[in-house]
């Protein structure tokens, strides 16, 4: 459902996502905004104020990804770095439930609270993959060669997609956000061709702080007001994992008999944690080898 100026500019909810586009023109858009969700992964961990809010821009990445690809599956993003963080990764499925972590290197002092995108991840790259629930895994590769993530990403749009596409991220540790424009191929129903230059020279008038505080229609008002704009309906996001003790059974199992084995007789038990939302999960001897012995049975109980 999609609504035309002029409408409720106070209707909001604190994590969503919402697309729109503009009539006529072959330009369309999406906006997120996430608070619950970003501070649940921030609070699950004690990162450095910097890589928070890096995290924050990946998760808003990732969110509007999922939306403009369409994913009936997850969409995964890892940014890995040779600098002081290693690895930031994030994770959305068609739910709406996003998840993320990082990872800083041992090898390297943490820069200080104004240190840039380059400074904390030096060289690396950032592999999307795709992964349906039907159909083949896709991933996708692209250099760190920006100052910043959303540089990077429309890179990948460049060369992967073949679509111009325009991102503007940010976050705080507290909220986190993201607007991305993007031009679909040219058709008959384009009576505008000048409409891609002027929606992303308004977009750029944008502020960080708007972009964080502004409720989602209020901001694309603000922008848009003298176009012709059709919103829809908001998606609601939220923090959710995906680990379960199943899982993790599969997950040992994998490991194999000997290795298994090997690791009860130094440790007497198994215990895993979920990097991402910190679950933990216990195996005695007993269950192990009920496991060895009886890979199809249900997992062990819960403890």
């Amino acid at each position: 459902m999609a609504d035309e100026y002029p409408f409720d500019i106070e209707t909001t909810m604190t994590d969503q996502i919402q697309r729109f586009l503009f009539d006529d023109t072959n330009v369309r858009g999406e906006i997120v905004t996430l608070e619950a969700a970003y501070r649940e992964v921030l609070d699950k961990h004690a990162y450095p104020a910097p890589v928070n809010r890096l995290l924050g821009e990946l998760l808003s990445a990732v969110a509007l990804l999922t939306e403009t690809v369409k994913l009936d599956g997850t969409l995964s993003m890892e940014v890995r770095g040779k600098g002081p963080v290693s690895l930031l990764m994030a994770e959305s499925n068609p739910g709406g439930e996003l998840r993320a972590i990082a990872r800083l290197s041992e090898a390297h002092d943490l820069p200080g609270d104004t240190a840039g995108f380059r400074e904390w991840l030096g060289d690396g790259q950032i592999v999307i993959t795709l992964d349906p629930q039907e159909g083949n895994r896709y991933q996708g590769i692209v250099a760190l060669d920006a100052d910043d993530l959303a540089s990077c990403l429309e890179d990948y749009f460049s060369r992967s997609e073949q679509l111009p596409t325009r991102l503007w991220l940010t976050a705080d540790g507290q909220r986190a956000a993201g607007l991305l424009l993007q031009q679909l191929p040219n058709d008959t129903a384009n009576k505008d061709p000048d409409a891609w230059d002027r929606t992303v020279h308004l977009a750029s008038t944008l502020r960080d702080d708007e972009l964080l505080r502004l409720k989602q229609r209020e901001l694309l008002f603000r922008l848009y007001h003298e176009e012709v704009i059709r919103v829809f309906d908001p998606k609601a996001l939220r923090f959710g994992c995906t680990c379960s003790r199943e899982r993790i059974v599969q997950a040992l199992y994998n490991l194999g008999a000997d290795e298994l084995r090997e690791i009860l007789e130094e440790q007497k038990a198994i215990d895993t944690q979920c990097h991402f939302c910190n679950t933990r999960y216990h195996f005695n001897a007993a269950e192990i080898e009920a496991l060895i012995e009886s890979p199809d049975s249900p997992a062990p109980t819960v403890h």
